[in-house]
């Protein structure tokens, strides 16, 4: 038997604690809202083991920030057979919607016929690529589902964090100024590769200018398929005094052959890191795309700050 103030055995009862006032009280943690539509993750390149590990990576970092947040992979080259394309992922949650109204009503719940987007598409790109994009976009038409396409993921800082990150991984680069920890590989400048063009290397340019910051060595972006812009780009860096370059690729993975990656190293006569693959920033960014398309409160994006 119990009384007013606890258990009749004396055990102790646990209390909820009270909640901290003032401007260090921890925020209430966000949900994604009933009913909204899916975040689904627009996969460029040809589909492999590898990359559906990458993109299950991606979304998993993304429904840990949001919960409850229904978040589904297409392919943009996808054929069905365990790789399903972006038409039919936006098909398939299309009819997903209707027959969870349609069981409501059949239950007897005054439910509100479902309206809006049934999903919003987030390209898997960490720069503009007119190619991609398009092939995006023509996928979303030819669903005919209503969807809401964002942009690609960068310029942002958090992307400059991702290709830090990479760069110390590879030992080309400092992984904490403060502690001056030295690496004898590490480079005097960067070559920043994009795809895209130059509309790309343009956008790659304002993460690169961010990176240039951390790194405090001149980095430069340069394009993968744009011939002689790779060499280009090392020579300017040479010209200017820096002797030790590394090829930072400003991709997420899947959108290019890994082979590109190489040659381009070779062309520049340096190493290269690896490209940002499933990086937690990279799958921030697509939720912040999500929750900015929606109009609702996001998780702010932080990652840990590597000087």
């Amino acid at each position: 038997m119990s009384s007013p103030t606890g258990p009749a055995s004396g055990l102790p009862v646990r209390m909820p604690r009270p909640r901290q006032p003032g401007r260090h009280r921890r925020p209430e943690p966000v949900a994604a809202p009933e009913g909204a539509p899916a975040l689904v993750l627009a996969v460029p390149g040809p589909p492999s083991a590898a990359t559906r590990g990458l993109a299950e990576e991606i979304v998993s970092i993304a429904r840990s920030e949001l919960p409850g947040l229904d978040a589904r992979i297409g392919y943009l080259d996808g054929d069905d057979n365990g790789f399903p394309t972006l038409q039919s992922v936006l098909a398939h949650a299309a009819d997903e919607r209707t027959a969870r109204f349609e069981q409501a009503r059949a239950a007897g719940l005054d439910v509100k016929e479902p309206d809006g987007p049934v999903g919003v598409v987030v390209p898997l790109l960490a720069g503009p690529d007119g190619a991609l994009l398009r092939q995006v976009r023509q996928a979303v038409m030819e669903s005919r589902i209503a969807a809401e396409l964002t942009d690609v993921l960068g310029p942002h800082p958090l992307l400059a964090e991702a290709l830090h990150v990479r760069l110390s991984e590879a030992g080309l680069a400092r992984a904490d100024r403060a502690r001056l920890f030295t690496v004898a590989t590490a480079a005097d400048g960067i070559i920043l590769a994009s795809v895209g063009g130059e509309e790309a290397v343009q956008a790659a340019g304002i993460t690169g200018m961010l990176l240039a910051a951390r790194l405090a060595v001149p980095v430069m972006a340069a394009a993968l398929d744009q011939e002689g812009s790779i060499s280009s780009v090392a020579e300017q860096l040479r010209s200017s005094g820096s002797q030790q370059l590394a090829l930072a690729p400003y991709l997420i993975g899947p959108e290019i052959d890994a082979t590109l990656i190489e040659e381009a190293a070779r062309e520049a006569g340096c190493a290269a890191a690896e490209a940002l693959g499933p990086y937690p920033a990279i799958g921030k960014l697509a939720l912040a795309k999500y929750t900015t398309a929606l109009g609702i409160a996001p998780p702010q994006p932080q990652g840990a700050p590597v000087r």
